[in-house]
């Protein structure tokens, strides 16, 4: 056997306990495969409690760690660093709970937010500076760990009573399929539940295009003076949150 064969041999059975270790080990080396595969298991699983803090309090140790073995069954590191561990926990957090729609959302917001903490560092727009802006060819550019997650239920407010150490509210359907924002400010992440006229004014403003054609889109929408208090409105939000790196 080769050091290549039995280097793959070893993470196999590190990945599949069930898998039987023939020849390649005797009984000594078995009990010590023993303490390498619940060593190998928990420190995956403690980097999962450690991205995915407020889903672990919404499932209980239980649950949470039965759906982490799970994710890590199928999941070996690919990467440098355990901190992009978390990456696709998410997506088998929903098909394992494919009636709670609530338990990947929480999942993806504490994803969203972990990823915003770790972002790359950006400058932020001095307010100041907006008196020498030509507004007909401005346009935005946001930090770049803005970040914008679907939700179809009140997974925010669950964040939110968990992190704060409140009465945690029952999970319920949104009456319409609703968006959060996600970025940082300084050290500090953020997120905001958003409205989808706000959506689309984001995604046209991150999209390259002048905030001046975002209010002719709007007004072409809403009509001329509608379109100039909202945009002016989103414009102060994105400011006062601290969402605008630059325009340019």
């Amino acid at each position: 056997m080769t050091l290549a064969e039995l280097q793959r041999g070893f993470l196999d059975l590190l990945l599949d306990p069930s898998r039987d270790p023939g020849t390649a080990f005797d009984a000594d080396g078995a009990a010590g495969l023993a303490v390498y595969r619940n060593a190998y298991g928990a420190q995956l699983v403690a980097c999962l409690k450690d991205s995915y803090e407020r889903l672990w309090a919404w499932l209980g140790d239980e649950r949470f760690e039965a759906a982490a073995y799970h994710h890590v069954a199928g999941h070996p590191p690919a990467s440098w660093t355990l901190g992009e561990y978390g990456i696709g926990f998410a997506e088998t957090i929903a098909g394992l709970y494919p009636d709670d729609p609530e338990v990947a959302e929480i999942a993806a917001l504490d994803w969203a937010l972990r990823r915003a903490f770790d972002g790359p560092d950006a400058s932020v727009l001095d307010p100041a500076s907006l008196v020498a802006i030509d507004w007909d060819e401005a346009v935005l550019r946001f930090v770049p760990t803005l970040d914008l997650l679907p939700v179809h239920t009140n997974c925010g407010a669950i964040w939110t009573a968990i992190a704060g150490g409140e009465t945690v509210p029952a999970a319920e359907h949104l009456p319409q399929p609703g968006w959060i924002r996600v970025w940082r400010v300084g050290l500090q992440p953020h997120f905001a539940t958003i409205e989808t006229e706000e959506l689309a004014a984001l995604q046209l403003a991150t999209s390259g295009m002048s905030f001046a054609r975002l209010c002719d889109r709007l007004a072409g929408e809403i009509g001329v003076e509608a379109a100039v208090e909202k945009a002016g409105q989103y414009l102060a939000v994105w400011l006062q949150d601290q969402m605008i790196a630059e325009i340019a």
